[in-house]
């Protein structure tokens, strides 16, 4: 069973969308798997990107608190 997306480590989330990729990207892909795959790969990349705009805004609150 896939751990659900928003339960995993930013570094756990991008380890599995560069396996997707590499799996995705080899003679050996898997056709019956492709669409399970891009969906995953999906959430996995919003969630990256979700991660990554809140950590940005937070950091500019940062440094703006400190210009202050």
């Amino acid at each position: 069973m896939e751990t659900p997306v928003e339960e995993m480590t930013y570094g756990s989330a991008l380890a599995e969308i560069e396996s997707i990729l590499r799996e995705m990207q080899s003679d050996a892909c898997d056709i019956d798997r492709l669409t399970a795959n891009t969906r995953r790969a999906a959430a996995l990349i919003g969630e990256c990107r979700r991660r990554l705009t809140a950590t940005d805004k937070e950091l500019q609150a940062i440094l703006e608190s400190l210009d202050s």
